[in-house]
């Protein structure tokens, strides 16, 4: 398994090395000690990636189905409820990306930040539940929460926008997303209507807007100006052995934040483990040792994008403008973009879920060719509005209302899986790269970083709504197509020639 998960993990965070190693071998030159940082942070996301993936499969997956299915058959739903919203700020409070986001975020105290979107993805995993119990329409909730985040993004602080839409990319990262959906799984496993394997999708979709709701009422009641004044911080490599130091000093940072991350999890499982679930010895060992793959191989991978990464996402952006080539960045971001979704360890996972639960009906090569077409759409609309300044509201608007109309018009398992693409697809690659190569980019250009550069996350997590719908509207077009022609070959296989008679 870990041979084969190795090799998934090289496909796919090769190319997006091999084009930041040819920018800066040719076009951007960049000091040898962060190049070289670069080199082992792309050989320990690779490890790591390749190790969460087996951790995930042996042990979120099966805690969230297992938790998820005994629950939901005690048929008490103020539990349900109770405990949906518990499990929701447990697993989002200490949510890698998040953190990532909450520091970075500019004149926003990062505590703060970081309790109002934990208690957004719990209070809507609240009504995720509800949605799967008494069988409510996913695009019907959308299109109501969807109105109130417009409503009240036209009353909220400017400066919070960029961000509000960001927190709803980020949480849904990870350490959420595997629990999540696992968690919807187990809910509707329990279920043996028609509707239940739809209704397994569209938890992720939720949980991705309680953040946007809850930080903008922030920017309501908030000051701005009030909080943390953190900028991103740009480690200058002088030679290999500060590289060296910096990635064994920030060894025992990534343990502490991983081990944080998995606390809630760990303690919700064994609680659940004592009280209810009862799990024999060998399926209780199985998920604990993938609960060792999933620290081991997260601790590898957040090392390896925040030491290997960062920093030089934020020189590339700031060097490319400084060299006179600031339109270069749409292009590049968008080459950028249609790889850099296929290392976000979180796609696949729902590419997998997708698959199996479709039988194989949606392939998770048609899903992963959709999603790098939508963030590589989205990584050029995040450059052009770092150089032009054009508002986020701009594009959120018309692209959540594109999104809403076409949920009218395609299946409901394609607006589930949609909307669920766009949380998972915005994950650490994208809070720790892309956006600190904005940031660059934006100081530079002498932009405002907290409502220019931010939103890239936002953008990131919105095309795929769109471009999955398409995909299924146009598979069912297809299918339907398909049918027509069996129905003719079928008429035509009944019917008797009789030569004689010609």
């Amino acid at each position: 398994m870990l041979k084969e998960k190795l090799v998934e993990s090289v496909r796919s965070v090769l190319p997006i090395c091999l084009i930041v190693a040819a920018l800066c071998l040719w076009l951007i030159p960049v000091n040898n000690g962060l190049f070289l940082a670069f080199v082992l942070g792309s050989a320990l996301i690779i490890v790591g990636m390749a190790l969460f993936n087996i951790g995930a499969d042996l042990s979120m997956i099966q805690i969230g189905n297992q938790i998820g299915a005994k629950i939901t058959q005690s048929k008490n739903i103020l539990f349900i409820l109770i405990t949906s919203l518990v499990v929701g700020i447990a697993i989002t409070v200490a949510e890698p990306d998040l953190q990532v986001l909450a520091t970075n975020a500019p004149n926003i105290d990062t505590g703060v930040l970081i309790i109002t979107v934990s208690v957004g993805v719990g209070i809507f995993l609240m009504f995720a539940m509800l949605r799967i119990l008494l069988g409510i329409k996913l695009k019907w909730m959308l299109l109501a929460f969807y109105a109130a985040i417009f409503a009240v993004a036209a009353f909220s602080d400017v400066n919070f926008l960029s961000v509000a839409f960001d927190s709803g990319g980020v949480t849904t990262g990870p350490m959420t997303v595997p629990f999540i959906m696992a968690l919807g799984v187990g809910v509707t496993s329990i279920r043996s209507d028609e509707n239940a394997k739809d209704d397994s999708f569209g938890l992720v979709a939720l949980c991705s807007i309680g953040p946007i709701i809850t930080v903008l009422i922030l920017g309501l009641l908030y000051p701005a100006s009030g909080g943390s004044s953190a900028v991103l911080d740009v480690i200058d490599f002088e030679h290999s052995v500060s590289v060296g130091r910096e990635y064994i000093f920030s060894i025992p940072t990534f343990i502490e934040e991983v081990t944080l991350a998995l606390a809630p999890v760990v303690v919700i499982f064994l609680a659940f483990q004592m009280f209810s679930l009862k799990l024999s010895k060998r399926p209780f060992l199985h998920i604990s040792v993938g609960l060792l793959y999933t620290y081991i191989g997260l601790v590898l991978f957040l090392l390896g994008v925040n030491v290997g990464f960062s920093s030089l996402g934020a020189v590339l952006g700031e060097s490319i403008v400084g060299t006179g080539l600031k339109w270069l960045l749409v292009p590049l971001a968008m080459l950028m973009g249609w790889f850099i979704v296929k290392a976000e360890p979180a796609v696949h996972v729902l590419n997998k879920q997708v698959s199996e639960l479709s039988a194989g009906a949606i392939s998770e090569k048609n899903i992963g060719i959709t999603l790098s077409i939508a963030i590589s759409i989205a990584m050029g609309l995040a450059m052009l509005r770092v150089i032009t300044g054009i508002s986020i509201m701009w594009f959120m608007i018309p692209g959540y209302l594109i999104a809403i109309l076409l949920s009218f018009f395609v299946p409901p398992t394609f607006t589930a899986i949609a909307f669920d693409a766009g949380g998972v697809a915005s994950g650490p690659m994208t809070a720790t790269f892309m956006l600190p190569f904005a940031m660059g980019a934006c100081t530079e250009i002498g932009g405002n970083v907290m409502t220019d550069a931010f939103g890239l996350v936002a953008l990131v997590a919105m095309m795929p709504l769109i471009t999955v719908q398409i995909m299924g509207a146009l598979s069912t077009i297809k299918s339907k197509q398909v049918s027509e022609i069996e129905k003719v070959f079928s008429v035509a296989d009944n019917e008797i020639i009789e030569l004689w008679e010609v």
